[in-house]
């Protein structure tokens, strides 16, 4: 599959790392250049482009910067992706700790419903409550009874199966955790978020959920 990926950070990085090695062809982008993506680039065999480069013929982008810059992404971002394309949200909103206010959240979308009205593309959320070396780390095949389930929300039942099905190639099991305006049940503070668990306890954890933001996630 062709992948861009926006955002070099932990998880970017981390995943940039893993599907290349399952033979993917990735192009990786960061907000400071391709140049300074070098050393990734050598070492996974990626592409390093500019942030408008990096959807070119991809059938999935995966956007994961920190929420106070998805605004300043290139309002081409999605120029020459390829036709029915996905995008994955992996991104969390910290406004104490990094993001400052965000009217819309705080009035009560949800994050990756907020990041959608940015993009203006629909996407897929997953990813945000897991541990970046985990990624690197805790793979196993499917069936395995030590296995990590990941909480996947979206609205486009396509879109949410080509994730979840990368997912199971990357070496985690998936549970539906529904629609993006119900996504709110794995943002941070939740049961789920950090959660290394299986299926059965994931869909616990999800279930737990309050739609109330905990107030260390609110500006």
């Amino acid at each position: 599959m062709k992948i861009g990926i926006i955002g070099a950070g932990q998880i970017g990085g981390n995943l940039t790392r893993r599907l290349t090695a399952l033979g993917h062809e990735v192009r990786v982008a960061n907000s400071r250049g391709p140049e300074t993506l070098g050393d990734l680039a050598e070492e996974t065999g990626a592409t390093a482009v500019a942030a408008s480069e990096a959807a070119r013929g991809a059938e999935l982008v995966v956007v994961t910067v920190p929420l106070k810059r998805v605004p300043d992404l290139p309002s081409d971002l999605f120029a020459g992706a390829a036709e029915g394309f996905a995008v994955l949200d992996t991104g969390n909103y910290y406004p104490q700790q990094r993001d400052g206010r965000i009217d819309g959240i705080e009035e009560g979308l949800t994050e990756s419903r907020w990041t959608e009205q940015q993009i203006g593309h629909p996407v897929v959320k997953a990813f945000n409550g897991t541990y970046a070396q985990d990624i690197l780390d805790r793979p196993l095949p499917a069936g395995d009874p030590e296995r990590i389930a990941l909480p996947v929300a979206g609205d486009d039942a396509a879109a949410k199966q080509l994730v979840r099905d990368l997912i199971d190639e990357l070496g985690f099991d998936t549970v539906d955790s529904g629609g993006i305006d119900e996504s709110w049940r794995q943002q941070p503070d939740t049961p789920v978020y950090g959660l290394r668990a299986g299926v059965a306890e994931v869909e616990k954890a999800l279930a737990a959920a309050s739609k109330e933001r905990p107030e260390a996630f609110r500006a």
